[in-house]
């Protein structure tokens, strides 16, 4: 069962997202939120396996909100939800660590099966955007400051692209809690990057395609 909170401003909408997805066998709504501020704490207290998440709020911006969420809790997805097809937008919602970024006129189907795809791993998010996200990060498309990563940093940098905790990796790669946040401090200081999700999106362009 793929466990999934809402977080929209209006509550019809949300209401029709959330009847939409109940009715699948395999998904079920765990909680809601109308605010930036009630997302955060009800999205740390349910911890679902994806946050579908508007990203104009009242009291602020669901890219925030999922930048906040991805930080405390990398396991927990988010498909970013929008009126607008914004290529700003988009760009930020991926640099805060979003998995996908989809319309609000897309078929209901079309977003049950985006958040399938969302809960399994997948990024939704199109290739030339993660391009632009790793170019600006690292402010040239050819001269990669992974070359300047450890072995070890860059099979640390790989789990964090695929979402796990430092304990998670830890468990992966059988060292301690403490010694893979070293190494996480180390790689993000080695690309010029401050938070975790910067190296994570980084970290999915790296893949081969």
């Amino acid at each position: 069962m793929i466990r999934v909170f809402l977080v929209d401003d209006h509550e019809v909408v949300r209401r029709g997202i959330a009847d939409m997805i109940n009715a699948e066998p395999d998904l079920e709504v765990v909680g809601e939120a109308s605010t930036a501020r009630q997302a955060v704490a009800r999205v740390a207290a349910t911890v679902p396996d994806v946050a579908v998440l508007d990203v104009r709020l009242p009291d602020g911006s669901g890219i925030d909100v999922c930048r906040t969420i991805r930080s405390a809790n990398p396991v927990v997805q988010c498909l970013m939800l929008t009126a607008y097809d914004d290529d700003e937008a988009s760009y930020s919602a991926v640099l805060a660590g979003a998995a996908g970024y989809v319309l609000k006129d897309i078929r209901g189907q079309h977003l049950v099966e985006s958040i399938r795809r969302v809960a399994r791993g997948e990024s939704l998010v199109q290739k030339a955007v993660t391009r632009k996200v790793v170019t600006e990060l690292t402010g040239t498309a050819s001269d990669s400051p992974a070359s300047n990563l450890t072995t070890r940093e860059r099979q640390v940098l790989e789990l964090i692209a695929e979402g796990l905790t430092n304990r998670q990796i830890g468990d992966q790669l059988d060292l301690a809690e403490k010694t893979v946040k070293n190494y996480v401090s180390g790689l993000l200081a080695k690309l010029g990057m401050a938070r975790r999700t910067q190296a994570a999106v980084y970290g999915a362009g790296l893949r081969p395609r």
